[in-house]
């Protein structure tokens, strides 16, 4: 199982952030302890979405979608806050 995740900087959450692992609760931890990717480093992250792919291969093309889809990233955010309140 691969993941590929959406998390938002805490607190205002304007920032997001796209990314693939294997261990999602040990990326997001990694993330928050400023060990994560370099943009990343020195906020606290938010996990808002993610999909389970079956291979790295899928997530590494789905990851790259979901980056350059600023209107489904965009999306994505309206959906969390729209359950947040």
């Amino acid at each position: 199982m691969v993941f590929v995740y959406l998390i938002l900087a805490k607190p205002n959450f304007n920032l997001s952030y796209v990314g693939w692992t294997t261990n999602l609760k040990k990326r997001i931890k990694l993330h928050n302890e400023g060990k994560g990717a370099k943009f990343t480093r020195g906020r606290k992250w938010k996990l808002v979405y993610y999909e389970v792919l079956d291979t790295k291969s899928n997530a590494l093309k789905r990851e790259f979608e979901l980056k350059k889809d600023k209107k489904l990233r965009n999306y994505i955010k309206k959906v969390y806050f729209k359950k947040m309140f």
